[in-house]
């Protein structure tokens, strides 16, 4: 007779943490003490004259990411000798931060990783974040600041060598246990960034039709007895670049190693449940970062956090994979505007995110609903007053001029792209919650 799995499986060796280092000059954190002062405060004088000098639009300083757990993919520009600029201990950087007001949630990280900053007077001014909590809906439009008080989304650049281990980020409920909230995420996989697809173009999604609770529950029992077979339960689909997924909190997903454009709810929690990828262990303590301390080891409740019938489902792919539609230009209008993001979560838009391409010569004014953050990932050319410009490579510290943030009046106002270069000018543009309601419902490529 086989035996019976145990109730519960012992707990696994967690590594000893390190020291948190501090950043020279930097608090540990925004709220290491009730009396320290705000690292952030600046005059509201220098972020209205930012903003008056850049006509509503704000240019940014690179947020460059490291991941101790990852291999950084070297398709971001960055210049090979910064892979390691924050020490080989926090890992290569294998992410850039965009329009980001959300802190990075790493080990060892100071106070302001994963926060953008706003160049002014060729230097970082002030983050992003302060001018918001200063400025409020004159940067981000009423409703958002009115709810959210914040700018509640971000977006990234994601690039790995390899695949990241099977996991799953939160929802709301969950993470509202542990002080967080939940984070829905989308993909969309640049063109411009991709002529290689490095190690594992394929992305693991959800589980297969017929999985039990039982089964993921003893991937968990075999945490340390190497790999623990999760992705033997998922399937990988084949990563195409020029097309994007929808991936809602509490489904699991394994992203592949194509550079990927990340519009995603503003927090940092995560689980991973896969226990080694590509030969590396990855630590129960990446598992549980987001779990209550009680519940660190309690097999059933972190089983429990998977949206089961989304996991499970055999429609998988109809009802996550996004194909771009055309928002507007075309054909003889000199450019071209395509949704790359979009569709509900649970009901409610929770960010979207554009794709626009100007041809050499053509000037046009682009008006939308609300704020945005932009990067440029091809060409150069002019957005207002500020110059666009994509680098070929870029250092560590250099302030470039590819980033920047359009606020709520200047985008409902209209901004106007010259592209004055030889190549086509495109920029990534994501939005806030709420933003377009008219964007395409997923499926919508289909009908097209």
């Amino acid at each position: 007779m086989a035996k019976k799995p145990p109730t519960k499986a012992k707990k696994p060796a967690r590594p000893a943490r390190p020291a948190r280092p501090v950043s020279k000059g930097k608090a540990a954190s925004p709220g290491a003490r009730n009396d320290a002062p705000n690292p952030e405060k600046v005059s509201p004088t220098i972020i209205k004259q930012a903003l008056t000098a850049g006509g509503g639009i704000l240019r940014l300083a690179p947020t460059w990411v490291p991941r101790s757990f990852l291999m950084p993919g070297r398709r971001l520009k960055l210049a090979a000798q910064d892979l390691y600029a924050y020490g080989a201990n926090r890992g290569g950087i294998d992410e850039r931060w965009f329009s980001s007001t959300t802190p990075a949630a790493n080990e060892g990280a100071a106070w302001d990783e994963g926060l953008s900053y706003v160049v002014a007077g060729g230097k970082k001014a002030f983050t992003l974040r302060e001018a918001i909590s200063q400025l409020g809906s004159q940067l981000i439009g009423p409703s958002i600041w009115e709810r959210y008080q914040r700018w509640p989304v971000y977006s990234k650049f994601f690039d790995n060598q390899g695949p990241i281990p099977h996991h799953m980020h939160q929802n709301n409920a969950q993470a509202a246990l542990v002080g967080q909230q939940g984070k829905p995420e989308s993909y969309y996989f640049p063109p411009q960034l991709n002529s290689t697809g490095n190690d594992f173009p394929h992305t693991f999604f959800g589980l297969e039709p017929g999985t039990t609770k039982m089964d993921i529950r003893r991937c968990l029992e075999r945490w340390n007895q190497g790999d623990n077979g999760i992705l033997d339960f998922s399937k990988a689909y084949r990563l195409k670049p020029g097309t994007g997924w929808l991936v809602p909190p509490c489904v699991l997903h394994a992203p592949g190693s194509l550079v990927t454009y990340e519009p995603q709810w503003g927090s940092d929690v995560f689980g991973m449940y896969q226990s080694m990828v590509q030969g590396r262990s990855v630590p129960w303590d990446l598992l549980v970062k987001d779990v209550p301390k009680e519940r660190a080891n309690d097999l059933d409740y972190l089983v429990d956090q998977l949206d089961w019938d989304a996991n499970v489902d055999p429609n998988f792919k109809d009802n996550h994979y996004l194909e771009p539609m055309t928002a507007a230009g075309g054909d003889g209008a000199g450019y071209i505007d395509r949704w790359v993001v979009y569709g509900k979560i649970n009901g409610q838009e929770l960010f979207s995110a554009k794709e626009l391409t100007v041809n050499p010569g053509v000037k046009v004014t682009i008006r939308d609903n609300g704020a945005y953050g932009l990067i440029t990932v091809q060409g150069s050319g002019w957005i207002g007053k500020q110059r666009l410009h994509t680098p070929a490579m870029i250092r560590f510290d250099e302030l470039t001029e590819d980033e920047v943030f359009v606020t709520y009046d200047a985008a409902r106002d209209g901004v106007v792209f010259d592209n004055n270069g030889t190549e086509p000018l495109v920029v990534l543009r994501y939005f806030g919650p709420d933003t377009n309601p008219n964007a395409p419902n997923l499926g919508d490529y289909k009908r097209k």
